[in-house]
């Protein structure tokens, strides 16, 4: 069986996950606990990002407390973008209009409107800077036509050939 964001999506709730309309989610890796993560709308969830709602440390305390456990639910705010292989821990709300850079560990919670990167996660810009940062680099690059046309523009501009190398 394939998976795509529509499977997943379809997979998660069955486990309890409170997703809303409009994402795509590329990763299954919601933990032991998906019912304690919630995700807004219009989000997107890049591949091989966790989702950690537990401390699992609390193993070493098992013989002593046979029975401890922590557990923190973690909410993902509309319009997030969460990029590839990063790691949410518990007790964490990403505010809405945020990204998370690929590979950070998020720690604290995420504002507003922000872009976090690092180990741990920390704030870098404002989404408004993030998004002038994208538009210049956008113009820069002056693409024509249909996005199928892109890759001899794309070539020439960061390899300086046309077609096959």
């Amino acid at each position: 069986m394939s998976y795509n964001e529509f499977t997943i999506e379809n997979y998660l709730r069955k486990k309890g996950c409170l997703i809303g309309k409009g994402n795509r989610i590329y990763t299954k890796n919601f933990g032991s606990e998906p019912y304690l993560v919630k995700i807004g709308n219009h989000c997107t969830i890049a591949a091989g990002v966790l989702f950690i709602t537990h401390d699992g440390g609390t193993w070493v305390f098992r013989n002593e407390i046979p029975n401890l456990n922590v557990f923190g639910k973690i909410e993902i705010k509309n319009n997030c973008f969460i990029g590839i292989t990063s790691i949410i821990l518990p007790n964490i709300s990403i505010g809405p209009n945020s990204v998370v850079g690929a590979g950070s560990v998020v720690t604290k919670d995420v504002p507003p409107n922000t872009v976090v990167a690092g180990v741990p996660a920390r704030v870098i810009c404002s989404i408004e800077e993030y998004k002038e940062k994208c538009i210049n680099k956008w113009e820069a690059l002056s693409l024509r036509g249909l996005r199928d046309s892109w890759e001899e523009q794309l070539k020439e501009y960061f390899w300086g050939c046309e077609g096959d190398r």
